[in-house]
């Protein structure tokens, strides 16, 4: 038998894109086929073998697909195209540069390139002859919009390789020869600055070693400051629609400290890529100066483009974001929203007749999505250099129903839950992050925990404790409130009431149109905390609950103008005059 010998079959059944082949040969799990199609080639995944049945989920609309059509296999997994030209393109989940695409609408069977072939970088090498490379390591390094892109062993090769030669610094395209390695056996092997990588397979260029734990500083303070993500952590965003999980997104992709932003918008609706397409291009980046879009990539499906397309955007764009870890970067990758993705596996899963779980989503629900949050992680390189991938991704539940399944699967899986709330989002108070349903378990890591004390402030991890524990009684007294009436309680809840507020506006609420207020640095938010707690532990002589609401309605405006002013500025400084004269007005005791 020639083992060179492509597998072929014919169409053998079509429900919706999940279509059934008759194969004359082997054929594997995730094997790649194209489907022949009028005059176009649609592009399928192999998701289930049973005898010489192959079912696959066709990528591309199947109308007017017949039985009968000629299917021929790959030999390959569902793969993307790694090398320098990455940042700064649009791709779909297929990673086909939208860019290059003609006309309105995708058309069908229409594949493109996601590198240019004909671009010349300049190679810097970083390995000489003679030096032992594994998977991963650098030969050298071209530069991608300033990001240090390096190029390496490709991470299919197994064992020690020689490196017989390496071209010297100069200008080639990404197909050109920069490198000859020798493996074991003695046989010399070609390497360009180009390889592939199958998208559902982790790259592990990587040792095992004890990670250290440190915050990934986002700018927005009520993730900062109450529920820390850590470098190279997990969370996820879920709430009903309308409530921000988009904006969100977009907040801490241009604010956090991260050196590659991969944008999954997996199942967004239309308008909002059209956001994502338009907005990142314009936008500043504040920690280099240049375009936020130099450092970004995006991978785009809307709601409306089949669901085999959805579930391998977030597989693309995890590959891609394991890429640039592998050369040391810190990577934030976003996915909106992990609900299509979902759906997408319910809907194949409902094809393929298997026993439903819970609302009808695969069994096997929890375990894909904890399969792929642990692809995120702090990893040590081959050289000693780390690399991270931080994973956010938003959740969009029917009804804002956070007991359904794929919001309870992604809770077990992601240590950081951000819950949106509706009824803040609603009384515009944004982010609308839930500070008393969300939480962080990185905040219980003993490592943590000292990488405050030593680098934050150590009573710091206490007063984030006191300020949670503020606002829950003050949703206490606000209940009661309610129930009683302003004058059926005594005047320390309407001042348990109104310390919470002050938090909330202070704290939690920011203005992402502001320049000044939309990212905050993890120095003035230790600052604030430090100052708003104080003001809570002061006790006041009140007559009247009025009098409760008009001094907190007056002290928590100076609060907000001290947000919008540069720190330690002297408009900064002048407001805080202004509070400290409203303090001494009304203060009778000062409690430590």
């Amino acid at each position: 038998m020639d083992k060179n010998k492509k597998t072929t079959g014919k169409v053998a059944g079509i429900i919706a894109n999940l279509v059934i082949i008759d194969v004359d040969g082997p054929v594997a799990q995730n094997e790649i086929c194209f489907i022949k199609h009028q005059e176009t080639d649609l592009m399928a995944e192999v998701i289930k073998v049973l005898g010489n049945h192959a079912y696959v989920q066709v990528f591309e609309s199947t109308r007017g697909l017949k039985i009968g059509t000629e299917a021929h296999f790959e030999g390959h997994m569902l793969e993307v195209t790694l090398g320098p030209g990455i940042l700064s393109r649009n791709y779909d989940g297929l990673q086909n540069d939208l860019d290059k695409m003609e006309g309105i609408f995708l058309k069908r069977g229409d594949y493109t390139d996601p590198l240019d072939r004909e671009k010349l970088w300049d190679f810097k090498p970083l390995a000489k002859a003679g030096d032992k490379v594994h998977a991963g390591d650098w030969l050298g390094e071209v530069d991608e919009n300033t990001m240090p892109h390096k190029i390496m062993v490709p991470f299919k090769f197994e064992g020690a390789y020689t490196v017989k030669s390496v071209v010297p610094e100069g200008q080639y395209k990404v197909d050109d020869e920069i490198a000859v390695l020798t493996d074991s056996k003695g046989k010399d092997i070609s390497v360009t600055m180009v390889q592939k990588w199958p998208v559902k397979v982790a790259i592990r260029a990587y040792k095992e070693k004890p990670r250290p734990f440190k915050p990934l500083e986002t700018g927005v303070r009520v993730i900062d400051t109450l529920n820390p993500i850590a470098e190279g952590g997990t969370g996820f965003i879920p709430g009903p629609f309308g409530t921000g999980k988009t904006v969100l997104q977009h907040a801490i992709s241009k604010q956090a400290e991260a050196d590659v932003v991969v944008i999954a918008a997996c199942g967004e609706r239309a308008n909002e890529v059209v956001e994502i397409f338009t907005e990142f291009p314009e936008l500043d980046d504040p920690r280099t100066g240049r375009k936020l879009m130099e450092r970004t990539t995006i991978i785009a499906n809307t709601s409306n483009m089949p669901v085999a397309a959805r579930e391998a955007s977030v597989y693309t764009a995890m590959t891609i974001g394991e890429y640039y870890r592998s050369m040391g970067l810190r990577v934030l990758l976003m996915a909106d929203s992990t609900s299509r993705w979902a759906q997408a596996l319910r809907e194949m899963s409902n094809r393929l007749e298997e026993l439903p779980g819970q609302d009808a989503f695969p069994m096997d629900l929890s375990a894909i999505i904890s399969n792929f949050y642990s692809r995120a992680g702090y990893v040590f390189l081959n050289n000693g250099a780390t690399g991270s991938i931080t994973f956010i991704g938003t959740v969009s539940p029917a009804g804002g129903n956070l007991k359904e399944p794929v919001t309870e699967s992604t809770r077990k899986a992601a240590r950081c839950f951000y819950g949106l709330s509706q009824a803040r989002a609603d009384s515009k108070r944004y982010p609308a992050i839930d500070p008393i349903d969300s939480y962080s378990k990185y905040l219980e890591y003993p490592e943590m925990q000292k990488y405050y004390e030593e680098n934050v402030s150590e009573n710091w991890l206490d007063g984030v404790i006191t300020a949670k524990d503020i606002l829950l009684r003050g949703k206490e007294a606000q209940e009661q409130i309610n129930i009683l009436g302003d004058d059926g309680v005594p005047i320390d809840f309407h001042e348990r009431f109104w310390n919470s507020e002050l938090i909330d506006f202070v704290i939690l609420q920011q203005d992402a149109f502001d320049n000044i207020d939309c990212s905050t640095p993890m120095e003035r938010q230790e600052y604030m905390l430090a100052k708003v707690l104080n003001v809570t532990k002061m006790k006041f002589d009140f007559k009247h609950f009025v009098d409760v609401q008009n001094f907190f309605k007056n002290i928590i405006n100076v609060f907000k103008q001290m947000n919008y002013s540069e720190f330690q500025s002297d408009d900064f400084k002048k407001y805080e005059k202004e509070l400290e004269k409203l303090l001494a007005e009304h203060v009778v005791e000062e409690v430590s």
